[in-house]
């Protein structure tokens, strides 16, 4: 079983579509819970959590959320992330052979310009990041945020794509300015 865990800020539309691309999984019983760390949104992300049924927390500690895992494994996805293709079963496949983290596949038809890619540095979870709960209760502190995980970890890479968040904000109303 696998906890999805992801950090948001007024990200409403973000995290609807990000928790949309997660039903599959829990339809085919690998996702057991979703749990959302928000930041001071003044959005409907509560709204958007509650209705997907959610746990959605406005202050935490992240030892105590890792605890509170019910699956076995932690996948760490940014707000607006999906998951795209045979992630399910590729997911699934992993978690039963495999001990180290990883993470999905850079999307071939979502890539970011040549010139961008060049210049900035990839944020910590833009590829997502799975890793066991028991992984995660080593390396967790109380006031650390999801990126942290992330950092200094050797990982491998899953056969499975991750259309990045930068996509869906991006695409958001006014992401001219942005």
């Amino acid at each position: 079983m696998l906890t999805i865990i992801t950090e948001t800020r007024d990200n409403e539309a973000e995290l609807a579509q990000t928790l949309s691309a997660l039903v599959a999984g829990a339809v085919e019983g690998l996702v057991s819970d979703v749990i959302i760390l928000d930041h001071a949104s003044q959005d409907g992300s509560s709204r958007v959590a509650d209705a997907a049924g959610a746990r959605f927390y406005t202050s935490w500690d992240m030892t105590d959320i890792v605890r509170s895992a019910r699956g076995d494994w932690l996948l760490l996805l940014e707000a607006g992330a999906r998951p795209a293709g045979r992630w399910i079963d590729d997911v699934a496949e992993y978690m039963s052979l495999n001990k180290m983290p990883a993470r999905f596949s850079p999307s071939r038809q979502y890539r970011r310009p040549f010139l961008q890619r060049i210049v900035t540095r990839p944020a910590p979870l833009e590829l997502g990041l799975l890793l066991s709960k028991q992984q995660a209760a080593v390396i967790a502190k109380t006031s650390m945020q999801l990126g942290d995980f992330a950092n200094g970890r050797a990982v491998r890479k899953l056969g499975s794509e991750l259309v990045p968040a930068w996509v869906a904000i991006a695409n958001r109303p006014g992401a001219e300015s942005l």
